[in-house]
């Protein structure tokens, strides 16, 4: 395959792996928030953490693969895009550390301040990530300063940083909520659906309204094209439709609707890229586009038979590791919790 098919080949995996990012720790996210909008004391709290015990740290293998991809397939891309966001993206990688932490360690002492403390710091980072995720994203929609030589000449803290980028970090927000909220529903038993639903239902109403306004203000703004607008309308049906069904009691119905909307709003921001990886926000002739960014032809073949071994392998045993625990937690299992 010559380096051309590749290269644009390579920017749909980027876009399928960062979709599978969100789609898995969106929940993971969501629940982290609702520790403390749920929870009411230490033992909840540590139900609530129960719940995702078994696959939140795997979930974190697409995102640090979603980076590995943009390194080794558009060297160019990766070196103008990570030094915009230096600053933020170490406050991601903190928050990622920060949060394993925090879920390993709140059972280390049975003490309340210990596990208060743990517990907010889960929250905190719940919050932080997919909003700094979301201004990441919108924000290489939007550009960032770079020069005629491919190299950023702009503020690394406030780069990627505007209107439209905030809008979409803080539409992320509201998806994760909704997405674990549902998610809890289908772990939990019938006692924390009164909590749930309410979280569930406003959540996923202003997700509509977050992902309406974006999807609009891309398509007016990115990509006035018919792609551009196919997806936007299904960014904002799919969210719709899981808000409906899960008023109706559907909640896996709900679940992936969320799925397919999550997936969507990540097509919408590579649709609005495409045929580019980088708007430069000083010239358009500075703006890195695929073709331009793409590693060598070998480079380029030996990625893609890693990827064509490793993405499937990570993808069957997240496939069975789920499979494993998809029931909804018994109380016997909810008592014995190492998270309690």
């Amino acid at each position: 395959m010559d380096v051309v098919t590749l290269a644009y080949v390579f920017f749909f995996v980027i876009a399928f792996v960062w979709s599978v990012f969100l789609f898995l720790e969106g929940f993971d996210f969501g629940v982290g928030m609702l520790t403390r909008l749920v929870g009411r004391n230490d033992a909840e709290r540590g139900v609530i953490l129960r719940a995702i015990g078994p696959n939140w740290d795997a979930n974190e293998v697409w995102l640090l693969t979603g980076g590995i991809l943009i390194f080794a397939a558009f060297p160019p891309w990766y070196a103008a895009s990570f030094p915009s966001a230096y600053i933020p993206l170490l406050l991601l990688v903190f928050c990622l550390i920060v949060r394993a932490l925090a879920i390993e360690y709140r059972s280390k002492r049975p003490t309340h301040r210990w596990m208060n403390t743990w517990d907010w710091l889960t929250f905190a980072t719940g919050l932080l990530l997919p909003l700094l995720v979301g201004v990441f994203w919108a924000g290489m929609v939007h550009g960032i300063p770079i020069n005629a030589e491919g190299r950023f000449v702009g503020d690394s803290l406030w780069s990627h940083i505007n209107v439209y980028s905030v809008l979409g970090g803080l539409a992320l927000v509201s998806y994760c909520i909704a997405h674990g909220s549902v998610f809890l529903r289908r772990k939990l038993d019938v006692d924390w659906q009164a909590r749930l639903t309410p979280w569930a239902l406003r959540s996923g109403a202003v997700t509509v309204v977050l992902m309406t306004i974006f999807s609009v203000w891309t398509v007016l703004a990115y990509s006035a094209d018919g792609v551009g607008i196919a997806v936007a309308a299904v960014v904002v049906l799919a969210f719709a439709a899981a808000l409906i069904t899960d008023r109706q009691g559907r909640t896996l119905t709900a679940f992936w609707f969320n799925g397919i909307g999550i997936c969507a709003f990540m097509a919408q921001i590579f649709v609005a890229l495409f045929p580019n990886v980088l708007p430069s926000t000083i010239s358009d002739g500075y703006t890195l586009t695929i073709e331009s960014a793409a590693a060598s032809s070998t480079s380029l073949n030996i990625l893609a038979i890693t990827a064509l071994i490793g993405i499937p392998g990570v993808i069957a045993y997240q496939s069975w590791s789920f499979w494993v625990f998809r029931g909804r937690l018994r109380p016997s299992e909810l008592a014995q919790s190492a998270y309690k």
